[in-house]
Formats: C-alpha cells, structure tokens, sequence
C-alpha cells in the first residue's frame, strides 16, 4: 500500500541530492548500521521529553508511543544486519542533529519548541529518504523502507502538533529558521556517508 507523503514533501525545504541516493547505493551496511543508530536515537529524544516535561499529558502520551515505535524499528533493523552477516559496530555520528541543534534556543519554552520543530524536520527527511531509496533496494530492503513511511510521517505530525500546541508565539518564523539550516546540511558534502550526511565530496 502506497503512503501519501506529500505533505512531508511540501514541508520539506529540499529534496535529498542524488549524489546521498549514490552514496547509500555504494554504502549498503554503513546505510543499515547508522539507520539503526538513528532509531536508537530517537527513542533517546522522545524518552528525554518524556523526563524533562512530566507536566505535559499530551507530549507524554505522544512521546511514549513514538519511543516505542523508534525501538521496534531498531530491532527490525539488526534482525535485517543479522540476516545479512551485517555486525553492529559504532559509526561517528553525522553533523545533521547536532547542526540544527546548534541553532535551538536555551531557555524555556522556547527551547521545548526548538527541539520539536527539530524533531518534525529529522523524522520528515528520514520519510522522505526512505522514500527515494526504497524503489532501488532489493525487494526485502525495499518493503521494509516502504512498511516505515507511514509511522515516520506520523511522528513528524506529532513533533508539529506538540510545537504548535505549547508555543506562545507565531512558530512560523523558527520553522523557516530550521529549513533554512536542514537545507544547508543536507547540500553541503561531507567527507563520509551517514543517513542524514549530505552527499559525499568527490
């Protein structure tokens, strides 16, 4: 079954280069290793909100299940690595996350939006590749890439819905804020291949 994921094309400021396409071709298990980091990290991020804001229900509620959904896709991930002879090994991270965090604000509750309106971009542009990567993978590959693009969309409307919902002010502008450093990072090159690297300096 298809997924529309149109309206994550739309908020998206950029789509992935072909030159990333290329490099997760040529990189298959440092694909599948970082994707599971990836997981695994926004697990951490949606159980950090849950700790850091036990006075908001709905974050809690949306968060709990977001977290439990980012683990099972971790463990969907190594059982593919395992069937696959991949070993799980550390990968040094990518600049992506720690780039738009660079630019959050400090202080509540403006720091809260920030890190949701993160969170809406990083889930949005894993969608958006699972999307372009999947129609070239083997079929196994290819399905499970398709099987995620309605969860991950999911999240990004939960990440939006959460900032629209505590903020205190028009959140537009640090929307385009954050485009505007996601667009930077996803064209720039980077010097070694990631699931949110830009695409690799020739």
């Amino acid at each position: 079954m298809s997924v529309d994921i149109s309206e994550i094309l739309a908020f998206l400021p950029c789509e992935t280069p072909q030159g990333w396409v290329d490099a997760a071709l040529d990189h298959p298990e440092e694909m599948l290793i970082d994707h599971a980091n990836c997981e695994k990290k926004a697990a951490g991020t949606a159980l950090n909100l849950m700790f850091r804001y036990v006075d908001k229900p709905d974050l809690l509620n949306r968060m709990s299940k977001l977290a439990r959904e980012e683990l099972r896709h971790f463990e969907q991930v190594m059982a593919i690595m395992k069937k696959r002879g991949i070993a799980y090994r550390h990968l040094s991270s990518a600049r992506y996350a720690n780039g738009l965090r660079a630019e959050a604000r400090t202080s509540e509750p403006h720091k809260l939006i920030d890190i949701l309106i993160i969170g809406a971009l990083i889930e949005a542009r894993s969608c958006e590749r699972f999307s372009r990567i999947a129609p070239m993978l083997d079929a196994e590959l290819g399905a499970f890439y398709n099987s995620l693009l309605k969860s991950e969309s999911r999240h990004f409307k939960d990440y939006l819905t959460l900032a629209e919902r505590y903020a205190t002010e028009d959140i537009q502008p640090r929307i385009d804020l954050f485009k505007r450093k996601e667009q930077l990072l996803i064209e720039t090159e980077d010097e070694i291949f990631r699931f949110h690297s830009g695409p690799l300096a020739a």
